[in-house]
């Protein structure tokens, strides 16, 4: 043999040494060592079912149950034992086509596998699960799978509870390592989605033996590998749910926002963020119908207002300017200034008061009562132009941290996702805005003294302002959840932001009595003197924000009793005018509620009146109006459309019986019996609702 044949003769036995090595340690790999073909043949084998838990309850300050649980059926398949089917006789059970079969067992497949189960329509209705009951035994590869979801007694507290959905992809994939499946059901808003770990317990799975033909035969090894699901654990909060309801129904017609907290822990008693919807329609298989139309809904029924909208706080800051002119010791108590209407120091900047009458601003506590314009411009500029910080500049940063020790221009990190920090404008905004930092001064931004210009809050952060002022310079962080059941280790850190007092400033008491008797003096015979709580003093100021897509924004804040105070409340009603007029009686009588349990016999005629007063724009109205109409024409089309489909089966049944008169059944038809398409309408009173943006100015 030549050289050159015995050379390429090695070359082929190398080949054949080389592929018959990676064949055996391939096989060494399949039998000894990777699990792939074993897990294979496993779910072949075993049936894995899994068995979800209850997730935990949500509690109110008196222990009643803000949400309960409840049982429904979900319809699984596992796509490999779903052959051969009568395909038309599911499609008409489930009220499908079968292109939409289909398709849904495509995204099963893709989604999880063809011999994993995959939810084929969830949560169904009690109707559909006793039709899909009886029947189940002609759809091999599908089931039935039991599953809790939530209901919701009281029907309120909705942006604040949140909903839970099924996880798609994009959450498995951001919580890849949480052990998420899909068909799970998680938290997705709200303190469903922030105490998400606590609430939604631990899965259990029961393993059945299968025969060659699919068919449990029973209990896998006895069940000695199935696991018990465990329930999620409760939440106690500090949520007075009649307070919350009280709330909702006063915000009724209107766009706004109103929050409630105890200044002595920082529990929120109430938020409400109107127009609201009843939880309910977010609730088992209501949740498809529904979830679309109020997302596309202009009146964002699903935006959380409290801590989202942001508004300037007008004239409720002045307070706090106040606090911050005594602080830095620019007035005194007794300091006052002549005011006949207006602030005109400025030149070209003239900043008008509602008051004429003189000696309306002879003092702080006159001027609090009198919300004088020109008396908190004046004390703004003494604090941006104050010489011991040497420029403008500088001034407007010591006056900036000020505001953001009382929590404006920040978040607050309540217990809730997508918190807004709202603005209270840097220097660098200014410094753009004016064209550099030597063309603007404390008069270019004036209007910040009486809460106004580039500054926004959240209802939030003026409820927790509030706080910080009734406790005389301190508060804590507000939050919903007071404690865990059964609380861990990592739950006591997870709450320990919420437990821990925040000392603001330095604030001298005397300072911040001041303000009390001054905020008190607006209850007495100032702005709110009419708003009265009975057998209750309290502090209050009124405010009303410039507002240029329409009417002004009416605002009020407060807290109660005077002395040792134990709730402290912001109102926001958008496009509501004067503070005292739309905003006042509502914060008046969530007070009312908290402090005395129950509301007044003639305090109940007003809450029925303040409930219907209707202060949605007209352009909202007629968005809703539009909607109507083109939802009847919708309808009636469906009707006429019905009509036709059974006038023409009358004819096609009284046809063929002519032809054959032998006796024999005639299909029904129900389509004339299609209920009405619910209206969109998500406000307590089933009135139309409206929108507008953010509350910003």
């Amino acid at each position: 043999m030549s050289v050159f044949n015995q050379s390429r003769s090695r070359v082929i036995q190398i080949i054949f040494a080389a592929v018959f090595l990676v064949i055996t340690i391939q096989l060494i790999n399949l039998q000894l060592f990777s699990s792939k073909y074993k897990l294979a043949a496993e779910n072949n084998a075993i049936y894995r079912k899994i068995v979800y838990p209850d997730r935990g309850i949500i509690f109110d300050r008196k222990k009643r149950a803000l949400l309960e649980n409840t049982i429904s059926y979900d319809l699984m398949v596992t796509p490999s034992e779903a052959r051969g089917i009568d395909t038309a006789a599911l499609c008409n059970l489930l009220e499908i086509d079968t292109a939409e079969y289909k398709k849904r067992i495509r995204d099963a497949i893709f989604k999880n596998t063809s011999v994993k189960p995959s939810v084929f329509e969830p949560l169904l209705s009690p109707d559909m699960y006793a039709r899909l009951n009886e029947n189940m035994y002609k759809f091999p590869g599908f089931m039935l799978s039991e599953r809790s979801v939530r209901t919701y007694p009281y029907n309120t507290a909705a942006q604040l509870l949140g909903y839970i959905a099924e996880v798609d992809t994009a959450f498995l994939r951001k919580h890849k390592n949480e052990g998420y499946e899909m068909g799970d059901y998680a938290g997705m808003n709200g303190l469903e989605r922030t105490y998400e770990s606590v609430l939604m317990g631990q899965r259990g799975i029961k393993r059945f033996i299968r025969d060659n033909k699919s068919r449990i035969q029973g209990p896998y090894e006895n069940g000695l590998f199935d696991t018990v699901a465990i329930a999620g654990r409760n939440l106690y909060t500090s949520i007075d749910v009649e307070v919350q309801q009280l709330a909702e129904k006063l915000l009724q017609n209107k766009i706004g926002s109103a929050v409630a907290i105890n200044p002595r822990t920082g529990g929120i008693i109430a938020m409400v963020s109107s127009p609201t919807y009843n939880p309910n329609v977010l609730t088992g298989n209501a949740r498809r119908k529904n979830w679309g139309r109020m997302v596309m809904d202009t009146a964002k029924p699903m935006y959380n207002r409290a801590i989202k909208g942001q508004y300037p706080p007008g004239s409720t800051f002045k307070p706090l300017g106040a606090l911050v002119a005594l602080d830095e010791g620019l007035i005194t108590p007794s300091y006052g200034i002549g005011c006949s209407g207006g602030y005109g120091a400025c030149g070209g900047v003239y900043v008008r008061c509602e008051h004429k009458n003189p000696g309306h601003a002879a003092n702080l506590r006159l001027a609090l009562a009198n919300s004088c314009n020109s008396y908190f411009s004046d004390i703004f500029r003494k604090a941006i132009d104050n010489r011991k910080y040497g420029s403008t500049i500088k001034g407007y940063l010591k006056w900036k941290e000020y505001m953001n020790a009382f929590g404006l221009g920040r978040r607050l990190e309540v217990d809730l996702p997508s918190e807004d920090r709202a603005s209270i404008p840097d220097t660098s905004k200014y410094n753009r805005f004016f064209g550099g930092p030597k063309r603007w001064n404390s008069c270019s931004v004036l209007t910040l003294g009486i809460g106004q210009d580039m500054m926004t809050a959240t209802p939030l952060q003026m409820a927790n302002l509030m706080c910080i002022i009734a406790n005389k310079g301190y508060y804590y962080p507000p939050h919903f959840v007071d404690s865990i059941e059964n609380e861990s280790d990592e739950d006591t850190v997870l709450m320990g932001k919420y437990r821990n007092k925040h000392i603001v400033t330095n604030i001298s008491d005397s300072a911040y009595q001041a303000v009390h008797d001054g905020m008190h003096d607006v209850t007495v015979y100032g702005t709110s003197a009419y708003i009265k709580i009975p057998g209750i003093e309290y502090c209050a100021k009124t405010g009303t924000a410039q507002n240029p897509h329409g009417k002004n924004h009416s605002l009020f804040v407060a807290f109660a009793p005077k002395d040792n105070p134990t709730i402290a409340v912001a109102v926001v009603v958008e496009n509501g005018g004067y503070g005292s007029v739309a905003a006042g009686p509502i914060a008046g009588f969530i007070m009312e509620k908290y402090l005395n349990d129950t509301i007044s016999t003639a305090g109940l005629a007003r809450v029925e009146e303040v409930s219907k007063t209707d202060l949605i724009p007209s352009a909202i109205k007629s968005w809703y109006q539009r909607k109507d109409i083109e939802r009847q024409a919708k309808i009636a089309m469906e009707e006429a459309a019905a009509r036709a489909e059974e006038k023409e089966e009358s004819h096609k049944s009284s046809t063929e019986v002519q032809l054959e008169p032998v006796s024999r059944p005639v299909g029904g038809n129900d389509t004339g019996n299609k209920s009405k398409e619910i209206k969109p309408s998500l406000l307590l009173n089933n009135e139309p609702r409206k929108r507008r943006d953010t509350g910003k100015p």
